[in-house]
């Protein structure tokens, strides 16, 4: 649970925060309680700019420098959903970015390992995460397409970042059982995809379109 106070305003953007979650993610289809209530608590305004706390609950994603943005609300529902977590988990999260999907799959697993490319987003997610009391994350400053093998084997896997083709480097390093969840398409737009891993087959399923930026990396889009 995240025990810091969320700073001055703070029950606007309570307010703002449930408006968030019954009117953009409930109304469109999510249904995890663990899931919605993950992400009434997370105070996502905390995650950008101070300029742009007014805009952080609002239905749309936003820059958060190096030509990386904060995923859209409904987009980290949707995608933590797809994971499935139930609170024993170890998950890996590749790109860390602003840090918030990090807090929210931080409420919902035991563990997160998360792992970012660019330094100054990384030291920002991690001070942003730690001044908020979370205990339960691990920071890799790496290329995130290799994975985090040293902890391997992870029960789910997200990937927030446009992949040409799921890296089989991510697979090799996913529970059995577990499930993957990462975007797949070209460098304009992707599929949402879950694979999950059962008894050593992989089954693939497509959750609708989105638009990330590029998974920068040596299994996935070139810098």
């Amino acid at each position: 649970m995240c025990p810091a106070p969320e700073g001055p305003g703070g029950d606007a953007f309570r307010i703002a925060r449930e408006r968030m979650v019954a009117g953009q993610i409930a109304a469109r289809g999510v249904a995890d309680p663990r899931v919605l209530d993950a992400m009434r608590r997370v105070p996502r305004h905390l995650f950008v700019d101070e300029a742009m706390q007014g805009q952080a609950y609002g239905d749309h994603p936003l820059p958060i420098g190096y030509n990386q943005t904060i995923s859209q609300p409904y987009i980290v529902a949707v995608m933590t959903e797809a994971l499935g977590l139930r609170g024993g988990e170890k998950v890996l999260e590749i790109g860390t970015g602003s840090g918030y999907q990090t807090a929210v799959l931080a409420e919902l697993a035991d563990r997160v390992c998360t792992v970012e490319r660019i330094p100054g987003l990384l030291t920002r997610a991690r001070r942003t995460l730690e001044a908020l009391g979370y205990q339960n994350i691990s920071f890799k400053l790496d290329d995130g397409t290799w994975g985090w093998k040293d902890e391997a084997p992870f029960d789910a896997i997200i990937v927030t970042a446009g992949a040409p083709d799921v890296p089989a480097t991510l697979l090799e390093q996913l529970a059995d059982p577990g499930r993957l969840v990462i975007p797949v398409g070209d460098e304009f737009s992707q599929t949402l995809v879950r694979l999950e891993k059962r008894g050593g087959e992989i089954r693939r399923e497509t959750l609708g379109g989105v638009r990330f930026v590029k998974l920068i990396g040596d299994h996935g889009w070139k810098a």
